[in-house]
């Protein structure tokens, strides 16, 4: 059965709404705090945080802070922060995976080369910390670092599961929810810091981040198998390309006929795109996304829940909607 939430999908527009004026600030700082004498660096990172990002994770600390009516003076900073952070770990990302598109254009290193984007990615890690100690707070501090520290665990074990056939449910949860869900974990809870939550209210917020992130990479999974190149900005099958054995790959060996198996097993040891085809068909026949996308709405309905902690307001409303956009979109 398919687990719909209630709320009707919105625009990312509307959901950042209440926020729209905090994040015109927010890119004023990320402009600001990319400048370097080293012109490569401006070069690459203007590049990459100018490539069309969703900023997703600065609105969300933008908004768990205003959910609680304070406007926190470092938060523009600290969103900025979350951003660097999150740029950093793309542009490592595409290095080890060997992208060539994301978001419909090259990745930077496609188009400046891997050792560039590597150290290019070291720049925004140093600046990101840079400002944390600027923004003052040890229990802020303290977030990020051990948030950058799960993400820098996750991309290892993620590294480890490539072209494992044998990787299952819980070892793939264990790397999106290290690798993606922990910043979306840690924006809304420094976002709650900043706000003057108390310690519940703090963990709720926090609990949201991580499943709304669990929900977000579900569906970026499925995508990945059946979204549109105009959309999404990345190839179909990129990764299987790559060897990955996301959620539907991983159901369809579960819920597949024995040559349904050696087929996806043989692609995911092997990668490449030369059975794209036959997994495609495999995965739809079994209902692999649908049970990926219920996945989600689960977690998304997880983190809704977590807001009832919170005071109605107009950045509550969009922290609810954005629950339920992680799992409907398209791109």
């Amino acid at each position: 059965m398919s687990l719909r939430h209630p709320l009707a999908p919105v625009s990312l527009e509307v959901i950042r709404a209440p926020v729209a004026d905090d994040l015109k600030h927010v890119d004023e700082v990320i402009r600001r705090r990319l400048d370097s004498e080293v012109v490569l660096i401006r070069t690459i990172a203007s590049y990459i945080v100018a490539s069309g990002g969703k900023r997703l994770r600065p609105a969300l600390v933008l908004l768990a802070s205003k959910a609680f009516g304070r406007e926190a003076g470092a938060r523009h900073e600290l969103a900025a922060v979350i951003e660097f952070i999150h740029t950093a770990t793309l542009l490592h990302d595409d290095v080890v995976d060997e992208s060539s598109l994301r978001r419909g254009r090259k990745t930077a290193n496609a188009e400046f080369g891997n050792a560039a984007s590597v150290l290019v990615g070291d720049f925004l890690y140093s600046r990101a910390f840079q400002m944390i100690v600027e923004a003052g707070s040890l229990a802020v501090m303290k977030v990020l670092a051990d948030a950058t520290n799960v993400i820098a665990e996750g991309e290892v074990l993620q590294l480890l599961n490539v072209h494992d056939a044998d990787t299952d449910e819980e070892k793939y949860l264990r790397v999106i929810r290290y690798k993606t869900a922990k910043l979306f974990e840690a924006a809304t809870r420094v976002g709650a810091i900043i706000g003057g939550a108390d310690a519940d209210a703090e963990l709720a917020l926090a609990e949201y981040g991580m499943h709304l992130g669990t929900a977000f990479q579900l569906v970026d999974d499925v995508l990945d198998y059946s979204g549109d190149l105009h959309e999404t900005g990345k190839n179909l099958g990129d990764d299987l390309a790559e060897g990955k054995p996301t959620l539907p790959l991983i159901y369809a060996m579960r819920a597949g006929t024995g040559a349904e198996r050696d087929l996806i097993r043989h692609a995911i040891e092997h990668g490449g795109k030369a059975d794209l085809d036959g997994v495609v068909a495999a995965i739809h026949r079994v209902g692999a996304l649908d049970y990926a996308r219920d996945q989600a709405r689960s977690e998304a309905a997880s983190a809704t829940a977590r807001l009832d902690r919170l005071p109605h307001s107009p950045c509550r409303d969009s922290l609810l909607q954005l629950a339920v956009f992680s799992v409907e979109r398209k791109f």
